[in-house]
């Protein structure tokens, strides 16, 4: 298997959905096997470092179908390191799978390890409290780790992804220059749903600190808006450089399918022509069109003085997993 560490300027391109203009920025066709932001937290890693030369092994964990996980797997591979990945469960239906993030993974050679009674107990945790506290069991594990080993937080959260950020961020800039989106409109905005929030963190205090008028735009996906907070708090206690959240009217389960959620993934790749990650995008975007429909967003779309991109960050590969639970729920709607 071939894996490279190649990260091209990814397009952008201009479509209609639902009657609203809106600039696509292409994360997605970055690279194969670094894709979106994952593409962009792991850039420093992909780089030739130096202070990397003695790692053998790459540590971190999170959810079992994450985006991250294959990224991390393509990234151990490239370097030649061993990759062990810890999770709450594996559920016995994915076990024996070869798709999605987790086969693809385990195909180049990730070493996917779950958090059962024994694990727990000889690291003394109690079994109990495992998912609820996965981040601070990691936290505490990675202490202990050996000076050959690399540590990387769920979904890639920590310091050194805004070096990546930091290039799309420039991207983003070098694009509204270079159009005269900074002469033509006076309002110009970008939108993605949030993880961890990092990525919508690190971009927003890019444009900040680089004087760059450009508002990040983003919605909860696996908590609520103190969640996201939270993590932003962590990495950067300055509020005036904190993204602005846009709220979910619709409640939802994250990870669990949803019928309105594949129906929107299904209009915009009717519309676009481009297809979207089924897990966060569909609430991503469900925000956005929200958000350009109420009297809030002051119709921005509906005015030539201002203009929004959507930035599309990948996890294609999650898709091989999500369809057939969709198509084994709802054959009604293939």
């Amino acid at each position: 298997m071939k894996v490279t560490a190649t990260l091209s300027v990814s397009p952008i391109e201009k479509v209609n959905v639902a009657g609203h203009s809106i600039y696509i920025k292409r994360d997605d066709l970055l690279n194969t096997h670094f894709s979106g932001n994952k593409a962009r937290k792991f850039a420093y890693y992909l780089q030739q470092n130096q202070d990397l030369a003695n790692i053998t092994h790459l540590v971190s964990y999170g959810s079992i179908q994450a985006n991250s996980l294959y990224s991390l797997a393509a990234l151990a591979f490239l370097k030649g390191w061993q990759l062990n990945y810890y999770v709450s469960r594996i559920p016995t239906w994915l076990k024996d799978s070869t798709l999605g993030n987790y086969g693809q993974a385990i195909a180049l050679g990730a070493n996917i390890i779950e958090l059962d009674d024994d694990l727990l107990s000889s690291m003394n945790i109690n079994s109990a409290v495992k998912t609820e506290n996965l981040d601070s069991i990691m936290a505490s594990f990675s202490k202990n780790l050996p000076s050959n080993t690399l540590f990387i937080p769920e979904g890639g959260r920590h310091s050194l992804a805004q070096i990546g950020i930091n290039t799309l961020a420039q991207e983003v800039a070098d694009y509204c220059h270079n159009h005269r989106l900074f002469e033509n409109h006076n309002k110009i905005q970008i939108m993605f749903p949030s993880g961890t929030g990092t990525t919508a963190l690190f971009l927003q205090t890019w444009f900040k600190e680089n004087n760059v008028s450009i508002e990040v735009l983003t919605c909860p996906c696996v908590g609520d808006e103190s969640y996201l907070e939270k993590q932003f708090n962590e990495l950067n206690s300055n509020k005036s450089h904190w993204p602005t959240i846009l709220k979910n009217s619709k409640k939802f389960h994250f990870g669990k399918i949803n019928q309105s959620h594949y129906q929107l993934w299904h209009q915009l790749l009717q519309e676009t022509e481009i297809e979207f990650d089924l897990l966060y995008d569909p609430i991503g975007w469900q925000c956005l069109l929200e958000y350009l429909e109420s009297d809030s967003s002051e119709k921005i779309t509906a005015s030539s003085s201002s203009a929004i991109f959507y930035l599309h960050q990948g996890g294609l590969v999650g898709n091989q997993t999500m369809l057939p639970r969709y198509k084994r729920k709802y054959p009604e709607m293939f």
